[in-house]
């Protein structure tokens, strides 16, 4: 009995040990646009010493708004090919869709409502762009008063009031990709190396960006579907490819 307690409270060390994420490095560099820049920033969880490896594209709505480039049909191409059809800065993978894919959750393109609010429990948070803001939801909290000309439903959330969620799922890693905002007139769309979502909400939770602290982040379609684009201000462009074709990307795009 005295062993077996022992290993139940060893158990528990070690959970509450893990995902002591810190940030240990951070590197920019500018965009095309004044406003937006590209961070590059590396977490090590100090319990363990895995590390993870973030790219964003962090933005001001003063000078850029989303915009969700959808895929209703075949051909359906990558980030990279859709992102080379407009006046594109930035950008990564939506939402959920199914095998035929059909968008699962909130879809609104150019002001157009492509699929209806869910109520599910994964589709926790809507994230949507009007002429003067970008916001994230709950969708309890979301109204189409609000008349966004882009939103995408999805989730789980995994920052909330600038702190990490519980109860996330902790075991299964996978490349994630994400939308956040902060105070004021930023927000941020980004790509994370394979973590738990329970790890990047923590990890999430715990970077420094000067002027931007997350105070909510929306998980969107990760693993396979994950991609991240940003275009560099010599014109060049930093690029990570999904690994199968995706309905819909969200966009970075001069205001």
């Amino acid at each position: 009995m005295r062993k077996l307690s022992a290993a139940i409270l060893l158990l528990l060390l070690v959970s509450t040990a893990h995902a002591q994420w810190r940030q240990i490095s951070s590197q920019s560099e500018p965009s095309t646009l004044r406003g937006l820049e590209h961070r590059y920033l590396v977490a090590e969880d100090s319990a363990t010493g895995d590390r993870a490896s973030l790219e964003l594209a962090v933005f001001s709505t003063k000078s850029c708004r989303l915009r969700v480039i959808d895929q209703p049909s075949e051909p359906r191409v990558d980030l990279e090919e859709a992102i080379s059809r407009g006046n594109f800065l930035a950008a990564v993978n939506g939402g959920y869709f199914d095998p035929d894919y059909r968008p699962i959750g909130l879809l609104i393109v150019d002001g157009t409502m492509i699929a209806p609010l869910q109520k599910a429990r994964l589709l926790s948070g809507v994230l949507s762009a009007s002429a003067k803001r970008v916001q994230i939801s709950r969708v309890a909290e979301f109204s189409m008063a609000q008349k966004p000309d882009a939103a995408v439903e999805c989730g789980p959330m995994v920052v909330d009031l600038g702190k990490s969620v519980r109860g996330l799922e902790p075991t299964r890693a996978a490349r994630r990709t994400f939308a956040a905002v902060g105070a004021g007139d930023k927000a941020a769309l980004g790509f994370c190396s394979d973590v738990t979502l329970a790890d990047l909400s923590s990890i999430l939770a715990a970077i420094s960006i000067p002027d931007f602290k997350i105070q909510r982040a929306l998980n969107l379609d990760g693993g396979s579907s994950s991609a991240f684009w940003f275009k560099r201000a010599n014109g060049s462009a930093f690029s990570i490819a999904e690994q199968k074709p995706v309905r819909d990307f969200v966009a970075i795009v001069p205001r």
